[in-house]
Parts: C-alpha cells; structure tokens; sequence
C-alpha cells in the first residue's frame, strides 16, 4: 500500500507535469477536456496550445471574454447578460429567453483580451433543441470591410459553424467580406452531419496564409482559399435570432447552446 507521504509526492509531480503541458488535460466531473484526436495531430506537427477555456466552474472568465453589445437589438432579440451562464459541469450556455414579449439572445467575444491570426481553432459543442435561433463559433475582425475590396487587410468574419434547427442535420460553414452593406460577398458551403443535433461535436477551423479547413467531428468537411485573411481576428461565441432558424413562436423556451470549451493551438 502506497503510504500518504508517496501519494502526496505522486499527486504534485503529477500537478506540475499538466501545468507544464497545456496540451494534455486529465478528465474532469466526466467532461472530456483532453485535446481532441485532430488537435493531437497539431500537437505532434510542432503546434503549441496557447489560448483555451474549458467553461470550469460557475463563473464566466472575464479576463477571457466580454458581454458583447449588451442591450443592443439584433433582429429580433435583445442582447442580455442573463441569457450567458455556466452550468458548473464544465459547460456555457448561451439561452433565449423571453421575457414577456420580449426575446433575449446572448454573444460573447473576446476582442479587448484576445485576438490573433493563423493557427487552428475548436470548440466542442451541443446545438440547440429549438427552432428560432442560429447559433455560432465564429471569427470576427474589427476593421472588416473598412476597405473594400481588401479583406486580406480588412479581414473576414469566418463563421466555423452555423446552426438550426430549420435544417437539424445541417453544418454551416461561411465566409463573409467587404462589410454587410452593397459591397457585401460571401462564400460557404453545407454540411450533412448524421445526428448533429444530438450530443457534443468538435468544430474545427485550419486558417494558413493559404487558406481555411473546416472541420466536423475530426473530419475534413470544406477548404477553401477564397478571402484568406491576414489579420488579427477575435473569438466569437453567440446565439441569434434573426429569422433564418425559424419562427421563434413555435419553440419552447428557454432553449440553449452548450459549449464545452474553446481552444486555440498555433505552430511554435
């Protein structure tokens, strides 16, 4: 039998080793938080984790992520803090909500903490039961569409999931450059996933100077080098209510979005 002075020294080597490692979590409350098959691969092909977060705890991190556009009216619903919260097993959720005759919609994003270009993206998520809203991992820039015509300098809003429920066993991946007025363009392409709307999915993005890979479930689902940006981009974490995932009147609510953890991997 293993003394407690032994168990203790195993616990700390332990310890410092994940610490040392950001690659490689151990397994916690049942949640899967070790890299996924497809970051594995990165990993071994001289990437590094250099952002991530596994939604632990009870309380949003607010060194990682902001509120984003609070109160703002988006559509059909209004943006509000109280449709964000974590569960305290390892998930965020983002709701809708009504609230009398109003909807609530939620969207975090990390533009004052965090942005950068190139490397590989991914999240692991549930979709949402409901129809009405469209949810969203995405990439955002500040100056997209500043200058039109250039959005390898103005940069590209690359939307590395789309979901709803109009469609239950549909993938949206979708680009979109030269701002959202008349100069507006886009590119994207859908995907059938068998049994999307039911458990957690990994959703991943390659973005190169090349080019973007998309991915679903580890596996290769678009690639494309059309509007390849090459500058700073931020995350992006929402749920939308616009018209396109259906009429909201039709739903139950409130219905939610479940993200069991973001993380970034760029080469060494």
């Amino acid at each position: 039998m293993v003394n407690d002075t032994v168990k203790k020294i195993i616990l700390f080597a332990f310890l410092g080793w994940s610490c040392a490692n950001p690659g490689t979590r151990p397994l916690v409350s049942g949640t899967a938080i070790e890299d996924s098959p497809l970051a594995k691969t990165f990993l071994n092909d001289g990437y590094q984790a250099v952002w991530r977060d596994e939604f632990d705890g009870t309380s949003l991190d607010l060194t990682k992520w902001e509120y984003r556009q609070l109160g703002v009216v988006r559509n059909l619903g209004r943006v509000a803090k109280e449709t964000v919260r974590l569960d305290g097993k390892g998930n965020l959720l983002i709701e809708l909500q009504k609230v009398g005759n109003e909807y609530r919609i939620g969207q975090l994003g990390t533009e004052k903490f965090y942005k950068t270009k190139y490397g590989y993206f991914e999240c692991r998520a549930r979709m949402n039961h409901e129809p009405g809203p469209h949810v969203a991992f995405w990439l955002q820039t500040p100056t997209m569409g500043k200058v039109i015509g250039d959005p390898v300098n103005s940069g590209v809003e690359i939307d590395i999931f789309e979901y709803h429920r109009k469609e239950p066993a549909t993938i949206h991946h979708n680009l979109h450059w030269d701002g959202y007025g008349s100069d507006h363009k886009t590119a994207g392409k859908k995907i059938t996933v068998p049994a999307i709307e039911t458990g957690f999915h990994t959703f991943g993005l390659l973005w190169t100077e090349k080019e973007y890979v998309f991915y679903v479930d580890n596996r290769e689902t678009w690639r494309t080098a059309t509007a390849v940006s090459q500058t700073d981009e931020y995350l992006l974490l929402s749920l939308e209510l616009t018209g396109w995932g259906g009429d909201p009147a039709l739903a139950t609510l409130p219905d939610d979005v479940a993200y069991d953890y973001v993380r970034v991997y760029q080469k060494k």
